[in-house]
């Protein structure tokens, strides 16, 4: 991306992988390539997730089995956060461990309650190489582990326990969108 564009304006939007899909079960591949290919990757994703008004994707999510994410996500304090990170790493995770309401683009429609920690901080490079380090906290928090989640093939839902599970997994069962395996 060329500095001060907006991201997704030169994507394309593409077809969501949804919940079912092998490819968010399975951890992502490093990416080792940091050429026209992978900026081409980012801006659909932030076009993709634009579209469909998410505040994160991840490169499965459009059936990209790579290690990349792309955020614009407000913290609690309504201070939004804009970027991407190729080959994340959730360094640290900790603080107050919260339960809210969590949803995905591939489960469009369904959240849970899901718990996760207040602090998070992330680290992994640009899709020039370049070094990069994000910190988050509340909402924004919860965002990036729930990214770093899905180059580790698990989705929130992986993550939700008891009557939570299994009211989620019935909703998915009745979802419009879903195909039984």
């Amino acid at each position: 991306m060329r500095h001060g564009s907006i991201p997704g304006t030169r994507g394309r939007v593409r077809p969501l992988t949804l919940f079912g899909d092998p490819v968010l079960h399975t951890p992502a591949r490093d990416v080792t390539d940091f050429g026209p290919e992978l900026a081409t990757l980012v801006e659909d994703m932030f076009a993709t997730m634009y579209a469909a008004q998410g505040v994160g994707l991840a490169a499965t999510q459009v059936g990209e089995p790579l290690r990349v994410f792309v955020f614009d996500c407000p913290d609690d304090e309504d201070v939004r956060h804009l970027g991407h990170v190729v080959n994340p790493r959730l360094v640290t995770a900790d603080g107050v461990v919260v339960r809210g309401p969590e949803g995905c683009l591939s489960l469009p429609g369904l959240e849970a309650g899901t718990e996760r920690y207040d602090h998070a901080v992330v680290e992994g490079f640009t899709v020039t190489g370049e070094p990069v380090t994000v910190h988050g906290t509340g909402f924004f928090a919860r965002c990036l582990q729930h990214e770093c989640d899905h180059v580790e093939g698990t989705v929130y839902a992986d993550r939700v326990e008891g009557w939570r599970h299994r009211r989620l997994m019935r909703q998915v069962g009745r979802a419009s969108w879903h195909r039984p395996g």
